[in-house]
């Protein structure tokens, strides 16, 4: 299932208090997904990172009470009031007597004298077994009490969340170039960096920090791998041998346009971003030479970053002459 999907999801099983487990392998937003649908809902989040916790540590301490009888004194981490997520993140990579202390969390919503207020919800992720990531069979009494969710990565919503995010604008381009490359992770090969949309985001910040030509490739290979960071650094070879912004609107129609296709995504890329309503009738004059796919590419990520362009007499007149291509 897909991110917007699995945000979705969430939306409507807290909605009725449903537990869920989200599955998915190493790196594609797990965690991220659960975040960014507690924030949009303007719930509080918790995350308890259940890898880390021995099962004292949730079930709390016994103390004697006033009458003489022990009570469980419940962690400070557990929410006392409000609403919101309580999200147990790695759940089946915790020790089997943690998840044992999670049974009547999850189902009862309570632990010994703890009571979860009625406005919280409960998510748990975690990696699948086959991912050879830490991990520990969850017990089928446990696994029976969640609605589970297998987590998949889709490329063109990673992009979106991209741009919205604005990460590094050569590696989106490079991601729409190679959208194959968002996620290669092969559980049979001993291999400590791959590409992921989390390791992706690392080689944003990367390329951001502006590091020597010659420590990129060691830098962004730490970051997804020997063979990802190979492709990326040819493409930024091309990417800095690219025209300027303000060359190719000083003369649209002059200019020359290029035929290497990891050439023109970059071009079309860095020219979206570039696209408002003062210039659109240059830049679009410029895109009309372009093949036509390419120009829509263009287009749809103008539209992505400023859906007023539309509005623009220069795009009315694009998208009639595009026609063809649109319907």
């Amino acid at each position: 299932m897909e991110s917007s999907k699995i945000a979705t999801a969430l939306e409507s099983l807290f909605s009725i208090g449903q537990p869920v487990f989200l599955w998915g392998p190493p790196g594609v937003g797990k965690s991220q997904v659960v975040k960014q649908t507690a924030g949009a809902l303007g719930l509080d989040l918790i995350d308890i990172r259940a890898l880390l916790l021995d099962p004292v540590d949730l079930r709390g301490l016994p103390r004697i009470s006033a009458e003489g009888l022990s009570e469980w004194c419940a962690p400070s981490f557990l929410p006392k009031q409000g609403e919101g997520v309580l999200f147990l993140d790695e759940l089946n990579a915790a020790l089997p007597l943690v998840q044992a202390s999670c049974y009547q969390l999850v189902l009862d919503r309570r632990l010994g004298e703890y009571e979860l207020p009625p406005g919280w919800s409960i998510v748990a992720a975690g990696n699948r077994e086959q991912d050879r990531a830490v991990s520990h069979r969850m017990p089928s009494a446990l696994a029976n009490r969640f609605v589970h969710l297998e987590f998949t990565v889709d490329p063109d919503q990673w992009l979106d969340w991209a741009v919205e995010n604005r990460l590094a604008p050569e590696v989106i381009a490079f991601i729409r170039f190679r959208p194959g490359l968002l996620h290669q992770f092969d559980p049979e090969r001993d291999t400590r960096a791959f590409p992921s949309p989390r390791s992706w985001e690392f080689v944003s910040r990367l390329v951001s920090s502006g590091p020597a030509k010659d420590l990129l490739n060691p830098l962004v290979g730490g970051a997804v791998g020997a063979a990802a960071s190979a492709e990326f650094c040819g493409f930024m070879a091309l990417w800095e041998a690219l025209p300027r912004v303000a060359d190719i609107l000083e003369d649209p129609m002059g200019i020359s346009i290029p035929d290497n296709p990891a050439v023109l995504f970059a071009l079309c890329e860095m020219m979206g971003r570039a696209l408002d309503n003062d210039n659109a009738e240059t830049v679009l004059a410029w895109a009309s030479r372009l093949p036509a796919e390419f120009s829509v590419l263009l287009m749809r990520e103008a539209v992505r970053r400023d859906t007023g362009v539309v509005n623009s007499r220069a795009f009315a007149q694009w998208a009639s002459d595009h026609s063809d291509v649109l319907v």
